[in-house]
């Protein structure tokens, strides 16, 4: 049985491999392009940019904080793969445009309906794809599973930037265009559905009230609500509240999320500015980071989860992260960012970590919810770092800053990880979905004795 349930989830990773792969491709070469259609010819950076970056970062998040919760919440009731099909078909068409040309109009045609295919496809596919793999792996091994999802992820990564170090940007996008197609088409054709549809509402807590009527209790550590198919705010504050360890996972994601958000706004243009980084030492960086990346997942995570707890991984990971995030800010040379991003091996556990323990806090067929709010609380924090990051950025490195610290926008980056750091070292291991629900079971038990 546990064979089925790891082959069947083969076709998600082939899924998710080739859409983080035409995600990843082009990365490396979309400073060049966005810097080519912005900013006078010969120019290393312009202030324009930096901020067109920011803003689509921002309206992006915008519509991702609003669109994630409801399409986890949507996922519950009519199955991964049927919403899946969204983000993986939206996708191509920005794709498709840079594909065709990347003159300043074109570009601008690629800015608009990236922006706004990417304010609902933007991290469902990894949020629906988390869901898919609570759905039918245990919670003991599920850790495990999302690290190897990460992992993944990690390789796409290591293969799309490989593929960009040694082609062109014309043919990475059209690549990217052409494996974009291909991931809905094979998801469509191979995956299978990890839940019945319509099987996503579940019985919130029962507690007993006056007149030993039963009543459902908001406040309670196990209370999760029937939610409508599009959650309101006062739902997923509802979600929060039943979890104290849901809550501050829910405050470590938002502040990583800031400072992921805030380097992504931010540390391109930095070494371009600072060390007249290419395509080629973009790729490079990305390179050495997946590389990374793959390994932790893949090979360390496994091991250190059972003798360490996700929640000891997630804290080493955040602290590892606010160091390099700090010398990143200071270096001194080119091969600085190149050398110091080897330690992203340990930032990379901070993502499945959370994610598992979100998990844990929630039953088995509450996944999307919990991993739609999640996603959310990321989302808003992506408005918000650009609406930060991007102005300190383009103030620092141009020649009016107040003071000569071409990296003071990624040092404040620095403080928001260690504030996440300093958070998720007061998570402590709680009580899992199914523990609380047996506890549930018995307090429902002992309702029903004492009843008359």
């Amino acid at each position: 049985m546990e064979k089925k349930v790891w082959a069947g989830l083969s076709h998600l990773f082939v899924t998710v491999f080739m859409s983080c792969f035409a995600a990843f491709i082009v990365i490396p070469a979309i400073t060049d392009v966005t810097i080519s259609a912005t900013c006078p010819a010969h120019q290393d950076q312009c202030s324009l940019a930096i901020y067109l970056t920011g803003i689509q970062q921002a309206v992006i998040g915008l519509g991702t904080v609003v669109m994630m919760p409801v399409i986890g919440n949507l996922s519950d009731v009519y199955g991964r793969k049927a919403l899946l099909t969204l983000p993986l078909t939206l996708s191509i068409v920005p794709l498709v445009i840079l594909a065709y040309s990347r003159e300043t109009n074109f570009f601008f045609a690629y800015y608009v309906l990236r922006t706004l295919t990417a304010m609902v496809s933007e991290g469902s596919t990894n949020c629906l794809a988390l869901a898919y793999v609570a759905d039918v792996i245990s919670e003991g091994k599920r850790a495990s599973a999302f690290a190897i999802l990460s992992g993944v992820t990690s390789t796409a990564l290591v293969c799309g930037t490989l593929a960009a170090r040694f082609i062109s940007p014309a043919l990475a996008f059209q690549v990217a265009a052409f494996v974009s197609m291909a991931a809905a088409v094979y998801m469509r054709v191979f995956l299978k559905e990890s839940i019945e549809k319509g099987s996503g509402l579940t019985q919130p807590i029962l507690k007993e009230g006056p007149d030993n009527m039963v009543q459902v209790d908001c406040d309670s550590p196990r209370h999760i609500p029937v939610f409508k198919k599009i959650p309101s705010v006062g739902d997923l504050v509802c979600l929060l509240k039943s979890s104290v360890t849901l809550s501050q996972v829910a405050v470590v994601a938002f502040f990583h999320s800031l400072a992921e958000s805030g380097m992504i706004s931010s540390l391109m243009y930095f070494l371009k500015a600072r060390f007249q980084y290419d395509k080629n030492q973009y790729a490079d960086l990305m390179l050495i980071m997946a590389v990374a990346g793959t390994l932790s997942q893949l090979i360390l995570m496994p091991i250190l989860v059972p003798a360490m707890g996700e929640e000891r991984l997630l804290s080493i990971g955040l602290l590892v992260g606010s160091v390099n995030t700090i010398i990143y800010s200071i270096s001194w040379s080119a091969w600085v960012p190149l050398a110091i991003t080897v330690f992203s091996a340990f930032q990379l556990l901070v993502a499945p970590s959370l994610r598992s323990i979100a998990s844990k806090q929630v039953g088995p067929n509450e996944q999307g919810k919990a991993q739609g709010c999640i996603s959310g609380i990321t989302s808003f924090a992506s408005i918000v770092a650009p609406l930060i990051f991007s102005p300190l950025t383009a103030m620092f490195l141009s020649e009016g800053a107040p003071f000569y610290f071409p990296g003071f926008s990624i040092l404040c980056i620095g403080f928001a990880t260690i504030i996440a750091f300093i958070q998720s070292c007061m998570i402590r291991a709680a009580p899992t979905s199914s523990t609380k629900a047996a506890a549930i079971e018995d307090d429902v038990c002992d309702l029903e004795v004492a009843s008359p």
